[in-house]
């Protein structure tokens, strides 16, 4: 690993490169407001370049066994972990999490090498029976191509990682545009790869805008697929682009994720899962819980127990406060849309019970305090929007028919959360909750070996488990007709 983290600009047919433009971007922390690195844009050559160097790349990648791809990817999940402490703090230095949960996001990144590295040998093809007993059927599965990898902020070695792997492991070839407001650490995440015996041109990597280096790559035609995680603005847009040269493309766009309590459920269990899923990163997770929909009769004590449980929580610096649960916001603009909501609620009758604020004990940063919204209703932007902060709403129900209404009375179905002790509860919730991703008594809504994705405008297509492995794949029908073949009567 270079001993200068900030060195890394781009990555092209396995060169690490300085790009041709004398236009740059600034990476600031969080904590601080202080530059800590300013790296070069992609131009348009340098981004067509890395779409011809994978080109190439396939033609040999493509060719690799399935063991031989899951090798290089078991050496590179190996490096990552090796590295993991030193690519964690650049992490928490360009996004603002605790370096525990930086820690932990990138140990997820090498897990998802070493998931794929083995589920890449586990793409079976198969032989169907035809009338006529003459001809079979065969079902083989080809990669699809170079692909593009478009990746989020927030996590942004996981989200890249998730990826590469299904990429990498079905056979196909990569251009990254890593997020630009945290382009180091998954800069480090890609050089394990190449430090594990990458061919050259398999993974390139172009920093840069998305409106720029992405737009580049989505209309590029030697790009034959799109992987994007990011906002449902942009992902609509990107899918159109996509629509037009029929190219594969995957988004996971935004959540707008509810909580249902139901007064049968395991009280501080709902509480503890409330407080982790709404205010873990900030809230700055596309599953973070922006609504809760409490039963009424233990609406108050809910309300009581979860503001007690939130004001425990430590805001920090993650990267001198080992003892912080929550570092700053990523930017900004996050902590500007958190306040437009809270201002939005307020003005609509809701009550603030705690937050609501940037914490003063800190004069620069973007930090902002953990808030929670009572009496909320579906005319608040809470309810409705995507806050991506630590901000959350709570409203009361009757009935279950009625939680789960307003839980599907929104436009996003990325994940959706429930406690109930009840097994009828539990079943009625799971069926009739429009989302991509269910999670009853807890607030884990995704795992690697399941399918990850969501519903109505929350996406299209599919991440993690054999699910994101097809997604870089493509079938191809073969029937064969035995001349000679000798059948009985």
């Amino acid at each position: 690993m270079n001993k200068d983290p900030y060195c890394r600009q781009m990555l092209i047919n396995g060169k690490w490169i300085d790009s041709g433009d004398v236009g740059s971007f600034e990476v600031q922390n969080p904590a601080t407001e202080e530059v800590i690195a300013s790296l070069f844009r992609a131009t348009a050559d340098d981004v067509n370049n890395a779409v011809k160097s994978a080109e190439q790349a396939f033609k040999v990648w493509s060719k690799y066994s399935p063991s031989d791809r899951g090798r290089i990817l078991r050496k590179a999940s190996q490096i990552v972990e090796e590295r993991k402490e030193q690519i964690a703090l650049i992490l928490t230095e360009e996004q603002g999490k605790p370096v525990k949960e930086a820690i932990g996001e990138v140990q997820k990144g090498a897990d998802i090498l070493r998931y794929y590295a083995e589920e890449g040998e586990r793409v079976y093809g198969r032989i169907i029976a035809n009338s006529d007993r003459a001809i079979d059927s065969h079902v083989i599965y080809h990669p699809v191509g170079p692909c593009a990898a478009i990746s989020p902020w927030n996590y942004p070695v996981e989200l890249v990682a998730w990826k590469i792997g299904g990429a990498l492991a079905a056979g196909c070839t990569l251009v990254v545009k890593p997020p630009s407001l945290t382009p180091l650490s998954p800069i480090l995440f890609i050089e394990c790869l190449v430090d594990a015996g990458l061919p050259a041109g398999v993974i390139n990597v172009c920093p840069g805008s998305g409106s720029d280096v992405g737009k580049i790559l989505v209309e590029s035609p030697g790009i034959k697929k799109v992987a994007f995680t990011g906002s449902t603005e942009v992902g609509k847009k990107l899918v159109q682009m996509c629509a037009s040269a029929f190219k594969k493309v995957s988004v996971e766009l935004g959540g707008q994720c509810p909580l249902i309590v139901c007064c049968d459920s395991d009280f501080e269990a709902a509480v503890a899962g409330a407080v982790r899923r709404s205010f873990r990163n900030m809230g700055q997770i596309c599953i973070a819980i922006n609504r809760i929909y409490v039963q009424r009769n233990i609406y108050e004590r809910f309300i009581e127990s979860m503001a007690a449980r939130a004001k425990t929580l430590v805001i920090g610096n993650g990267l001198i406060d080992n003892s912080c649960d929550l570092g700053p916001m990523a930017s900004e603009d996050g902590v500007c849309k958190s306040e437009q909501h809270i201002r939005d609620a307020l003005g609509k009758g809701a009550r603030l019970v705690i937050g609501g604020k940037r914490p003063e004990n800190f004069s620069k940063g973007f930090f902002f305090e953990p808030t929670i919204l009572a009496d909320a209703d579906h005319s608040m932007l809470v309810m409705q929007e995507e806050t991506f902060g630590p901000v959350v709403g709570i409203m009361a129900y009757d009935t279950l028919d009625e939680a789960i209404a307003l839980a599907n009375d929104v436009s996003f179905g990325l994940a959706c959360y429930a406690y109930t002790n009840s097994l009828i509860k539990a079943d009625t919730l799971a069926r009739n909750l429009i989302s991509g991703n269910v999670a009853i008594n807890n607030v884990d809504a995704g795992t690697i070996n399941a399918p990850y994705g969501g519903w109505k405008d929350s996406g299209n297509g599919y991440e993690h488990g054999p699910e994101g492995l097809f997604e870089y794949l493509k079938a191809k029908h073969i029937r064969i007709k035995y001349q000679n073949r000798e059948l009985r009567k």
